[in-house]
């Protein structure tokens, strides 16, 4: 009885070093802010990762060479060290010293290189927004930002993305919005805006109130740019109009800002964790997220984008323009990744509208044309280009 039992001991211990060591599943190695905890979207975002991996090695996902292990990796912008993200704005004001790519007699208001971008979101605002590109175009809107700050301006990083909840609370006194120098810059001046009517929204509030701000942007890297292009669909009603009915002219005015606590009372933790793990198809994922007017749920998106606010910020056609622009959309992006990875093998190429297996996202000069089915995964999608994971 003894020599069995040892004889088995002997081969299971064989078989395990023959086998090799054990894969340790993947683990997103956050750096640690003492300031900001774990919330429940970011652990609801850990403890999916076993079922992606999972679903990654049964796929051919990495057949690209794209992995877990080797993706970049998009941090939280408070995560960054105040070096790491003086670097990134030193990026961006780069870009936004640089010429511009498109037809200038065109679209005379196009300043800069960053004016592509928001060009491209005006001209084509409902190539973006259409039911079944909302979340795949941006996705690759966002990736050909990321590479234009990296391959024309020098910047080592990756996109930062903006975890709403943090700052839900109090949004001014956020890393993002205080006004110092590391910061995306401060709130507007104080206007005496009325505020912003949420159409088709009764409650909390048919108009967000205004939360002080609304005028020119003074303190921080961005006191100084120059918003050219719209409005097209602002909500500043003192923004000087444009020279040309489409809002393509040259309009030099300041960035203005109104950071609304009232708007961020929308993008909880608690309200992202519910959008995630409540709504099992990709139709109502996105339905919520955008807002359901019946139920007076503003949703995320809304919420983060009126948190910025003012102008080009509050401009459907225009937002881009407010850098902060790309944080938030990058958290659509996260969340969007955390849904599919609740059920990959179902999620991971659904998208709202049913489109046919040719259907193209062109984005213009910024990006494209791509097969909007190759936009799905941020691990091997965009023909292997997509490799970024957010941590």
């Amino acid at each position: 009885m003894f020599y069995s039992t040892a004889i088995f001991l002997l081969c299971s211990s064989l078989s395990g070093v023959l086998a090799g060591p054990v894969k340790t599943p993947f683990s997103l190695n956050r750096q640690k802010n003492p300031f900001y905890p774990l919330d429940e979207v970011d652990k609801l975002e850990e403890a999916n990762l076993a079922k992606f991996e999972a679903y990654l090695a049964k796929t051919n996902a990495s057949a690209h060479g794209c992995t877990l292990e080797n993706a970049v990796k998009r941090m939280e912008w408070g995560d960054l060290t105040v070096p790491q993200r003086e670097e990134y704005i030193a990026a961006v004001l780069c870009l936004q010293s640089k010429p511009p790519k498109a037809d200038t007699a065109k679209y005379p208001g196009t300043l800069s290189r960053y004016d592509d971008f928001v060009l491209s979101h005006e001209t084509l605002a409902f190539h973006l927004h259409s039911t079944p590109h909302l979340l795949p175009a941006h996705r690759l809107y966002i990736w050909a930002y990321e590479q234009a700050l990296r391959n024309e301006c020098g910047y080592k990083g990756y996109q930062p993305y903006w975890n709403w909840g943090r700052y839900a609370d109090d949004p001014i006194n956020s890393p993002l919005f205080n006004g110092n120098m590391s910061s995306m810059g401060g709130n507007g001046a104080p206007s005496n805006y009325s505020g912003v009517m949420t159409h088709g929204f009764s409650k909390p509030y048919d108009m967000i109130p205004s939360a002080g701000g609304g005028g020119c942007v003074t303190e921080g890297p961005f006191k100084n740019m120059v918003v050219s292009l719209g409005p097209i669909g602002g909500v500043m009603p003192d923004t000087p109009k444009n020279p040309r009915a489409d809002g393509f002219g040259s309009n030099p005015r300041c960035l203005r800002r109104d950071v609304n606590k009232f708007s961020a009372a929308a993008t909880t933790s608690a309200l992202t964790y519910s959008l995630i793990t409540e709504n099992n198809d990709i139709e109502k994922f996105q339905q919520v997220m955008l807002g359901t007017p019946a139920k007076n749920d503003w949703g995320v998106h809304m919420g983060g984008h009126y948190t910025i606010g003012g102008d080009p910020g509050g401009d459907f056609y225009s937002s881009p323009g407010d850098p902060v622009f790309w944080f938030h959309h990058g958290m659509i992006d996260r969340i969007w990744w955390i849904w599919q990875m609740q059920d990959p093998e179902n999620r991971m190429n659904k998208v709202p509208g049913n489109p046919p297996a040719d259907d193209i996202v062109d984005l213009g000069w910024t990006a494209g044309p791509v097969s909007m089915w190759d936009l799905m995964t941020n691990i091997g999608g965009n023909g292997g280009q997509f490799c970024y994971i957010y941590v």
